[in-house]
């Protein structure tokens, strides 16, 4: 599935996101219009981490009524560094508790951002409007 970016109108870098059917919003750092990219990115493994640890707690029969994924991050010396907060809602032990922050650290989106990552870009000219 591709993801396209789009200039949206009511703001200078309001950009309309959208993947088949599904549509939102980014802006730039100071805006409160919609979250910026790196907070995307950030949601991204919040989302991630979230429908995984779900998806595992199911599967074991582990009585996880939700879980709350915070994530935050700072940037310092070329180093993106991210904080991933877990609250567990539910009458858990404390063996499935550390099963579970166990299990975050294999979503799909952790391991990607902490594999090989490569980005290839090609540039093709628009037809006039």
């Amino acid at each position: 599935m591709t993801v396209q970016a789009r200039k949206s109108e009511g703001g200078s870098y309001l950009t309309e996101l959208s993947v088949e059917a599904a549509r939102w919003l980014a802006d730039a750092d100071d805006s409160t219009t919609a979250p910026d990219p790196h907070q995307l990115l950030d949601a991204a493994l919040a989302a991630c981490t979230a429908i995984t640890l779900r998806m595992y707690a199911a599967r074991k029969g582990f009585p996880l009524e939700d879980v709350h994924v915070s994530i935050d991050h700072v940037e310092r010396d070329g180093v993106y560094r991210m904080q991933r907060r877990l609250e567990f809602v539910g009458d858990l032990t404390e063996v499935q508790r550390t099963r579970l922050a166990e299990i975050a650290d294999k979503c799909p989106v952790h391991k990607t951002l902490s594999g090989r990552i490569e980005i290839a870009t090609e540039t093709v000219v628009a037809p006039a409007a």
